[in-house]
């Protein structure tokens, strides 16, 4: 509960969005109940009927006075809304309140039930409005308070949850919290084993996964399996990861390994796979790391590759012919440098589209403006200060209930930052805000308690200028930034 309290549940069942990790920070949950309407209450019903706020409003109340008195409109909501502090939730309290508030019949009140399960649920609840006015007016509740009452049950036809189905997920969040806690390696190998799925790509779980303490190795000939594996602490990628290999290719070269032994050296390799082999899968494990254990750098291992095969456009077919010959080649004793940090990270974007290590922005973070605030210094700044930040575009979202708001999630080095961007800001900057992967922002602090918010005023892309007298480690910079965009890191949509 102390991790869902603090927001750290990405990757979690039903808690990893922006607005559950919010909610978590918010609400505090101490037990699988309140974990139930934390779950719930982040549902088109209770956004659109104002739940929310008024919820979280109460439960800080609460917990900073505990004898703070919630306000029912009537003696009857109070035993039907008790556990929600007086807000709709449930789909269950919305029959309870037709039921017991407004004389509803059980026929009329499963009718109900039935009418918020189908589409353009909305106009057939209003026609239960007459018979709902007129059930609460005998028992003397103003019409005012009767409106509001059927607006939040009008809300529930954009969904809602019935407390059963958020008791069961909640369950299993918490089951999926504990895990990643106290099995962190064993959660990211079944998490990366089982994409796509959930709210994040690879490359934003392989860094929440470091930050958990598991180290993310790359892609081994001799070590990996097909699927990735548990090494130790450490997650072991799969050789089925790397771009142009797949499962097949994969599945053949570990069966290989496992009949005759661990490959020696680059020329071994070639004499026991099949001469079938894509020779694109070659070279990109070879680019991402896979035959690092030969003591060669990996263009040295290209180098091989090219004298062991030929030119790339012969077949592959026509290499066992030159290895069986074990002929001296006077160019294979020449040496080439290893890959910078920069040029490996690239190429893990490039064939696994994720990196292993180096943020993407770490490496640029000494050129940007100075003025750029990380994600692990908002909270100690003040409510409504003017702050600029940069990061890497996660998810957006642009949910139906929001009105044209748009919530972009920023990653830099230490953590995420929430932008949220206005509906007229989306329309002018749209382009910028669908395609770059890197953005700047500029805009206001919002915070409530732990949760932080940066209210966008202007947004730009992510660059490194050129300048007439050219800087080699910006000019290096630049084109990073630029191969980078060629193959960014992945972000998640949702409508």
């Amino acid at each position: 509960y102390d991790h869902i309290s603090s927001g750290e549940t990405i990757g979690t069942f039903q808690l990893e969005s922006r607005a559950q990790i919010q909610m978590g920070r918010r609400i505090q949950p101490r037990n699988l109940n309140d974990l139930a309407i934390q779950i719930a209450i982040v549902r088109p019903g209770p956004i659109v009927g104002g739940a929310i706020n008024t919820y979280v409003q109460r439960r800080e109340l609460l917990r900073n006075n505990p004898d703070y008195s919630i306000p029912y409109p009537h003696p009857i909501l109070e035993k039907i809304l008790g556990e929600t502090l007086g807000v709709i939730v449930f789909q269950d309290q919305v029959l309870q309140i037709c039921h017991y508030l407004a004389g509803f019949s059980d026929g009329e009140a499963d009718n109900l039930r039935r009418a918020m399960s189908r589409k353009r649920s909305k106009e057939s609840i209003e026609s239960y409005w007459k018979i709902f006015l007129d059930g609460c007016k005998s028992k003397r509740i103003s019409e005012a308070v009767v409106q509001k009452l059927f607006q939040q049950i009008l809300a529930f036809s954009g969904f809602g949850f019935p407390k059963s189905h958020a008791v069961a997920f909640s369950l299993l969040a918490y089951q999926s919290v504990w895990l990643r806690h106290y099995y962190s390696t064993e959660y990211y190998v079944a998490l990366f084993n089982n994409q796509p799925m959930g709210f994040y790509s690879l490359d934003a779980l392989s860094r929440d996964a470091q930050r958990q303490g598991v180290n993310i190795l790359l892609p081994n000939i001799n070590l990996s399996q097909t699927k990735c594996i548990p090494e130790n602490s450490d997650l072991r990628i799969g050789l089925g990861l790397v771009k142009n290999c797949g499962i097949e290719t994969a599945t053949m070269l570990v069966a290989e390994r496992q009949k005759h032994g661990p490959f020696g050296s680059l020329s071994e390799f070639l004499q026991r796979v099949p001469g079938s082999l894509n020779r694109k899968a070659i070279e990109n494990l070879i680019l991402v790391g896979g035959f690092k254990d030969f003591g060669l750098t990996r263009r040295e291992l290209l180098w091989q590759l090219g004298l062991w095969l030929g030119p790339k456009d012969k077949s592959v077919k026509n290499k066992q012919a030159q290895i069986e010959l074990q002929l001296i080649e006077p160019d294979s004793a020449i040496t080439f440098s290893e890959f910078t940090a920069t040029e490996q990270m690239v190429m893990e974007y490039r064939m696994l589209h994720f990196s292993s290590g180096f943020h993407p922005l770490s490496l640029l973070r000494k050129k940007l403006d100075s003025e750029t605030t990380f994600s692990k210094h908002l909270h100690k700044l003040s409510n409504h200060q003017s702050v600029k930040v940069s990061g890497i575009v996660v998810a957006r979202q642009r949910p139906s209930s929001a009105k044209g708001y748009v919530f972009i999630s920023l990653e830099d080095e230490y953590g995420f930052i929430n932008v949220v961007v206005t509906p007229s800001l989306y329309q002018k900057l749209r382009h910028i805000l669908i395609t770059e992967p890197f953005l700047v922002v500029c805009g206001r602090l919002q915070k409530s308690g732990s949760v932080s918010n940066v209210i966008a005023s202007d947004i730009e892309k992510l660059s490194v200028h050129r300048i007439k007298e050219v800087d080699a480690e910006i000019d290096e910079s630049f084109k990073y930034l630029q191969d980078l965009k060629r193959f960014p890191p992945q972000s998640k949509n949702f409508s």
